[in-house]
């Protein structure tokens, strides 16, 4: 067969990135399942052309960014206008973010916007280890940046923004237990709406905001419901502040490790093709030219 400039095979004429070429006989492809694989190989090819990976870091850079924009909005606009913005307003903003970022942009990226899920899809093999540095590297830089905009603009410390255990009440250990059972929930959801025959697409969003709403209004009391290094990381490093920051690293990991343990013991190794697609993304930026030799 032969190769395109970037040294992909190319595909059938008439075949796109989304839509599967027609059988020999000039018909529709056989079934459904035919179809599916199609489209899934079309999305394993441009998941591997590392000429579009500029385009999911950049999703990944500004879905992070919007996360904490608002996640450590909250915090910051109710210290520069007390008794404005209640504890349910800043659990479920972010949860109502979360969902507009995976309905927008979740199909370019895989809307990780936090390296725990990151972290969770390379383990359950949806994912490959090369790229999560990559996305790591621009989590944190977006939320750096929401919480350099935030501190700017709002004219307040970035440090109202961040994530702290509730010390002396609660210890740094059980701020830790609680964000890695947080966590466990969060990316136990994620991973079960994105694998095989629980694959609900789009709607899977909802599951993921309403979980994240779920999980801030009874756990963020004790720890703040993190849930996400990049989103505690961003305010701490505009801030200076990095006091009790392992708990919002080795809970939100600890937690994403066990729910993919689960998620074997569930269902199996990997989420399949939809886990797959679920982690990666489908960005059908090029579609060949069936005129172009």
């Amino acid at each position: 067969m032969a190769s395109n400039r970037k040294g992909r095979a190319a595909r059938p004429a008439g075949a796109s990135a989304g839509r599967p070429a027609a059988s020999a006989s000039g018909g529709p492809p056989e079934s459904d399942e035919a179809f599916a694989l199609a489209r899934f190989q079309a999305m394993v090819e441009d998941f591997q052309d590392t000429s579009q990976e500029w385009r999911r870091l950049f999703s990944e850079f500004l879905g992070t960014f919007l996360l904490v924009l608002v996640a450590a909005g909250g915090g910051m606009m109710g210290q520069a206008f007390p008794n404005t913005i209640s504890r349910t307003a800043a659990v479920v903003a972010p949860a109502l973010m979360v969902m507009g970022v995976i309905l927008f942009m979740g199909r370019i990226s895989g809307a990780h916007l936090n390296p725990a899920v990151s972290i969770a899809f390379a383990l359950r093999m949806d994912f490959p280890w090369q790229r999560v540095p990559g996305y790591i590297v621009v989590q944190l830089a977006g939320a750096a940046a929401a919480a350099w905009f935030l501190q700017a603009v709002v004219n307040v410390s970035a440090y109202y923004g961040s994530n702290y255990p509730a010390t002396p009440t609660y210890s740094n250990f059980s701020a830790f237990l609680m964000e890695t059972a947080l966590t466990f929930g969060l990316v136990s959801v994620i991973l079960g709406t994105a694998s095989g025959a629980q694959n609900i697409g789009v709607i899977g969003a909802l599951g993921v905001a309403s979980y994240i709403a779920l999980a801030g209004l009874w756990g963020s009391p004790i720890s703040g419901a993190s849930m996400n290094p990049a989103r505690t990381f961003g305010p701490d490093l505009i801030s200076a502040n990095f006091g009790g920051y392992w708990v919002y690293v080795a809970g939100p990991i600890a937690g994403a490790v066990i729910a993919v343990g689960t998620a074997y013991v569930l269902r199996g190794l990997g989420g399949g093709r939809a886990g797959s697609a679920a982690a990666q993304g489908g960005l059908f930026t090029k579609v060949t030219n069936p005129d172009a030799s």
